[in-house]
Parts: structure tokens; sequence; C-alpha cells
């Protein structure tokens, strides 16, 4: 299975966070869309970075209080992606490697088409495991 059979379901929306949103408004977004990370983008649409709730609390820990912080001053600057054909094992694995939870989706002309978190990929995998377990019982119950 690939990113691109998740995003069909899923959908394409990607929530995101100006560069100068605080630190109580970047939580408040993630709350209220059930998240646990915003790509941070500029007016022009241009993705900055990414923060998290991971972010988040990396900043309380090191200054004891992060309600100042832009996303901006929050957010990691290093974003690791995948196209819409990456392998769905492929996808776990970088996550795996790099510790990340979120991967945006580029596609072929390097343009957002969506974000997969680690979640979603474990759905994936047990849906596909589940259906392979029927399609096996299925094949030995037709078999007798």
């Amino acid at each position: 299975m690939i990113i691109a059979n998740i995003l069909r379901v899923k959908g394409a929306k990607v929530i995101d966070v100006g560069p100068e949103d605080g630190t109580v408004a970047i939580a408040r977004t993630l709350t209220q869309n059930r998240i646990g990370a915003a790509l941070v983008r500029d007016a022009a649409g241009e993705v900055l970075g990414i923060v998290s709730e991971r972010d988040i609390v990396r900043a309380l820990a090191a200054a004891g209080d992060a309600g100042g912080l832009t996303a901006r001053q929050l957010m990691t600057r290093v974003l690791y992606t995948v196209s819409p054909r990456t392998l769905i094992g492929e996808a776990l694995a970088m996550m795996t490697d790099r510790r990340v939870r979120h991967l945006p989706v580029l596609d072929e002309s390097g343009q957002l088409a969506g974000m997969v978190s680690i979640g979603d990929l474990v759905k994936a995998r047990i849906e596909e495991a589940e259906l392979e377990a029927t399609e096996l019982r299925n094949y030995v119950t037709s078999a007798s």
C-alpha cells in the first residue's frame, strides 16, 4: 500500500499555523483539530517548518514557560517528506529512523499534497493485515 491510498481516505487537508502565532494559539489549533502537529506557513503559503506537541513540551522543559514563544521559535525547521507513491513501510521506517511522528506529502512537482501521521500509517498497516488474514481464511475455507 502507498501513501496515496491513505490520502484518498483521509483527504489532503493540512492544518497550518502562522509563524507569529503564539504557543496558546498553536495548542488550541492542535486541540480543536485533534492533531499532534501543524505545518508552519507564511502568508504566501510557503512551508517554513512544523510545530508539534513535542516541540511545545521541549520548550516548556527548557524555559519553564513557553507561553510567549511563537511558532517560528518553536518549530522544527528540518522537514522529512514523502511522496504519494512512497510505500507505507518505507514511511514507517523513516519515522522510526528520524524519530518523527508526522510527514508532509509532496507531489511530483514539490507541492503539498497532504500530511500523514504515525497513527495513519499504523492504521493502514493493521487494515492491510486484517484484509490479508480474511483473504487467507477465505482461501483455506474454499479449498476444503
